[in-house]
């Protein structure tokens, strides 16, 4: 394939102007992003303090919800501090190893998080439908398996497109990325060269992860709410459904907004570059904003320990 004369080779800097067409509000638009990502850090942190202070939390469904905090807070934090410093302070450039270092941890903290929603549905698939087999299924050896997997899945699907990257490309037709954070697609499409294998191999990780987590989570669901409306009593039903409605809200709003980006991306030409930069930001920005206040709000556990938390430090 024959190279533009007007290319780049292997540039060492890379410049992202932030969202294309919103220039001048992007100042503006940074107070809600990072209002967001402060309540984000805060909610999430008191999560984890709270599961880890209590010793009756230490089950599997709150160390899954452990996990998820920590999955949020990394996420929030690979792209807020970059993205608030061009909004507010007008320094879109970014070294090109960080930008893949970015990408790297968006995309793999993104699939960990896919996982442990998936591990949090098959929690709540046997503590309802199994549940005198629950405690000897779910064991901590099992969570930790889990964790692992869940984990080494993420990194080992994620790392050969940063391998692609740095050793696929040597000319690109440009230095400046038209978004506010790294993303694999944003970066390919800067390649003067064949970009067919990225391609291909993004779409292979995206439905790996998200279509294969997709399908069991959905799966999982089913079976839950056959059993829960085959029981006797109603309380017994609003009770077990009670228990995974949090879980069944976060669902729907990470992958909902995770379809509308990656679609967007790929296939909506006739979409505005603003609309689809605003929206795969809040899909990575709103999952760690809503996560603590939905799984506050609804375990009752959770709003206990955190009222004693709180009126111990008002005694103090």
């Amino acid at each position: 394939m024959s190279v533009s004369n007007i290319t780049v080779f292997r540039p060492s800097v890379l410049t992202l102007i932030g969202i294309p067409g919103l220039e001048t509000v992007q100042c503006w638009i940074g107070i809600p992003f990072c209002v967001m990502y402060l309540i984000a850090m805060i909610g999430n942190s008191l999560l984890l303090i709270i599961i880890r202070s209590e010793r009756s939390l230490h089950e599997p469904m709150y160390i899954f919800l452990g996990m998820l905090g920590v999955t949020d807070i990394v996420l929030g934090t690979s792209i807020v501090p970059k993205m608030l410093g061009i909004f507010w302070f007008h320094v879109p450039e970014i070294y090109f190893d960080s930008c893949l270092l970015q990408m790297g941890l968006i995309h793999t903290f993104q699939g960990i998080e896919s996982g442990i929603l998936l591990a949090m549905a098959l929690d709540r698939y046997v503590a309802i439908c199994y549940p005198l087999r629950h405690a000897a299924i779910f064991t901590h050896h099992l969570v930790t398996q889990i964790a692992a997997v869940v984990t080494l899945r993420a990194a080992l699907l994620v790392a050969p497109s940063l391998v692609l990257i740095k050793c696929r490309f040597q000319f690109y037709h440009t230095i400046i990325i038209s978004h506010c954070y790294c993303e694999h697609m944003a970066i390919v499409k800067l390649a003067a060269e064949n970009v067919r294998v990225n391609k291909i191999y993004g779409l292979f990780v995206a439905f790996t992860i998200a279509g294969f987590d997709l399908i069991f989570i959905t799966l999982s669901y089913i079976q839950v709410f056959i059993t829960v409306f085959r029981l006797p009593q109603k309380e017994a039903r609003l009770k077990a459904f009670n228990t995974c409605i949090a879980h069944i809200c976060v669902f729907l709003q990470l992958y909902l907004l995770a379809f509308f980006s990656f679609f967007t991306h790929r296939f909506g030409a006739h979409v505005p570059p603003y609309i689809h930069i605003l929206f795969s930001s809040l899909y990575l920005l709103v999952p760690p904003f809503l996560n603590p206040l939905v799984y506050g709000a609804k375990t009752t556990q959770i709003r206990i320990h955190l009222v004693k938390m709180l009126c111990s430090y008002n005694v103090l």
